[in-house]
């Protein structure tokens, strides 16, 4: 359910720097169950899946541009089309705090497509600010795009 969820979004655009399709093993590797989770959480109403929320450990080996201190956790969200506006957001955001406190995460950044509006809307409603700007960040087809960065401290 979340590989159908998450390739519906990929086919409409614009709201995840994700461009290519997910499979089950490639979700699991990238959301379930990578090295540095601390928590992925998901949505579900009877067998539709309405949404995710992943949060792990910033990589210490991270090379690219934007690296982060090891103590800070990254977020990444998903909410289906039919499911945004309804709270899966923010109830995905209640169950990830409980896990981050747990694991002792002092910051939680959350990295955005500057065009995904309503990415950057749900993160600044439930707390998130402002604190950086990656410019011409390319996506896998070299579409230079800047990125956002908002963090939650905790």
């Amino acid at each position: 359910g979340m590989v159908r969820m998450m390739n519906q979004i990929i086919e409409v655009g614009g709201t995840t720097a994700h461009l290519s399709t997910f499979d089950d093993a490639r979700m699991i590797s990238h959301y379930i169950s990578p090295p540095l989770l601390i928590s992925c959480n998901v949505a579900v109403e009877g067998d539709e899946v309405l949404g995710f929320q992943a949060l792990e450990w910033c990589d210490p080996n991270w090379d690219g541009p934007g690296k982060l201190p090891s103590e800070w956790a990254v977020i990444a969200s998903f909410v289906s089309g039919v499911a945004r506006g309804c709270g899966v957001g923010r109830a995905l955001f209640a169950k990830t705090m409980i896990a981050a406190h747990k694991a002792g995460v002092s910051v939680i950044d959350a990295t955005i497509r500057a065009d995904n509006e309503l990415g950057l809307g749900y993160y600044a409603a439930i707390g998130f600010k402002d604190y950086d700007r990656l410019k011409d960040i390319p996506l896998s087809d070299g579409t230079k795009v800047d990125r956002i960065r908002k963090r939650f401290d905790l």
